[in-house]
């Protein structure tokens, strides 16, 4: 080959460049996020919840029908196929392999099975301002209890652990509802049925952005469809007006600060079905049990639906309420930071009997960025002291004087540049 043929060749250069919906972390930001989980974590032990680490990977059939769409394993996960053909699947929650992991060790555990989880999930999702396709969960859960006094200790939980990770009382409150009332409505829209399942999951889904669409919004979902601000379409459910009133009534008809209004008034609408009932009378209970340190923490939201399918009872969601402004001085709310609920459905799958359950997650990467953007974080990744080697000969001396620093608990290295 001539030398001149050799020059025309093109050596191929990989683009530098993150994946889309992922990033890069650097020094302060990680010192801070482990920060905030060593005092959740604090609050989970002093509870007596066990730490449990599971990996990252699930068979696909173990996250079973809660996979986003089963039918494509990739649709809301990231899959791959093992050398068996077996599908295999980042987890998308921490609760999943939970389930799968009391299944699998049910005999040994102890009853009620009390363990909280720290790490990262993945989700094949469109990414956004502040929504990414890996994030930290930080989970606490309590398997073997049932309703509603361990759903009352978890309300209360979650408070303590969004206020330890450093939110005033005054700026979050956990909204608290009840899969049940749900389950009443659609008894009320004739949406009770096996064959309404998809139906039922998509409603669900849609009443779940109410708060960040507002009525317009999921009015859209619900009915014809709705196109975003991309120009991305998302197919509606296609209720017609008078089911779409029914469930905007619905979600409407909590009674700001006062429990007990909203649940007469829901009562009123869906107390004559036996789910509807049964939902508010947990709620409550809930409220009843709630401590008086957290009873303007805890409140009752009817818009709270939580999108996966397997809760069975009640649902919290963690909101922060205050504003921040990002650096062109624009509003930013960051809303929800976290969510759980029970679900004593999960663990059936793979053993064939009910086990009761409940629990919480904590988004601790959107926490951190809200309290980054509210300046509520103090900055703990501090820069390290430097020695310089201004005499090649003295290097020992140096390293030793670095070392000194270290065992007196400062951050020191050696400049050891060109």
């Amino acid at each position: 080959m001539s030398e001149n043929r050799k020059k025309k060749q093109k050596i191929f250069k990989p683009k530098a460049r993150v994946p889309r919906g992922f990033r890069d972390r650097l020094g302060a930001e990680i010192a801070a996020e482990r920060e905030m989980l060593g005092k959740i974590s604090a609050v989970y032990e002093a509870r007596g919840f066990d730490p449990l680490e599971t990996p990252a990977f699930e068979y696909t059939d173990a996250l079973g029908k809660f996979l986003p769409d089963v039918d494509r394993p990739n649709a809301g996960v990231f899959s791959l196929q093992d050398d068996d053909d077996q599908w295999m699947s980042l987890r998308y929650d921490l609760t999943a392999p939970l389930a799968r992991f009391v299944a699998e060790n049910y005999d040994a555990l102890p009853k009620p099975f009390r363990r909280y989880a720290v790490g990262p999930v993945w989700r094949n999702e469109k990414p956004g301002p502040g929504r990414f396709r890996q994030f930290t969960q930080c989970d606490a859960d309590t398997v073997g209890a049932p309703a509603p006094y361990a759903d009352a200790e978890m309300s209360t939980l979650f408070a303590e652990v969004i206020a330890a990770a450093g939110v005033s009382k005054e700026d979050f409150v956990i909204r608290i509802s009840n899969r049940k009332i749900v389950d009443g409505l659609f008894e009320k829209l004739a949406l009770a049925g096996e064959e309404d399942a998809e139906r039922r999951l998509n409603v669900m889904r849609s009443m779940d952005k109410f708060d960040r669409l507002g009525e317009a919004g999921v009015r859209l979902l619900l009915g014809p469809g709705r196109k975003d601000e991309s120009g991305d379409f998302t197919d509606g459910v296609g209720l017609d007006d008078a089911a779409i009133d029914a469930v905007i009534g619905f979600l409407t008809s909590t009674v700001a600060g006062d429990d007990k209004a909203t649940l007469e008034k829901l009562g009123a609408v869906i107390g004559e079905t036996g789910a509807g009932a049964a939902g508010v009378g947990e709620l409550a209970e809930i409220i009843r049990q709630t401590p008086d340190e957290w009873s303007s923490a805890v409140v009752v939201d009817c818009s709270i639906i939580r999108g996966l399918e397997y809760y069975t009872g009640p649902v919290f969601e963690a909101d922060l309420t205050f504003e921040a402004q990002d650096e062109k001085g624009r509003p930013v709310r960051f809303g929800s930071v976290g969510g759980g609920g029970r679900y004593d459905g999960l663990v059936k799958r793979f053993k064939g009997i009910e086990v009761p359950a409940v629990g919480i997650s904590v988004g601790v990467s959107r926490l951190l960025a809200a309290l980054e953007y509210r300046k509520d974080v103090e900055q703990s990744a501090r820069g390290p002291v430097v020695v310089l080697a201004l005499e090649k000969d003295q290097m020992a001396h140096y390293q030793k004087m670095a070392a000194e620093l270290r065992a007196a608990g400062i951050r020191a290295e050696v400049y050891l540049g060109g």
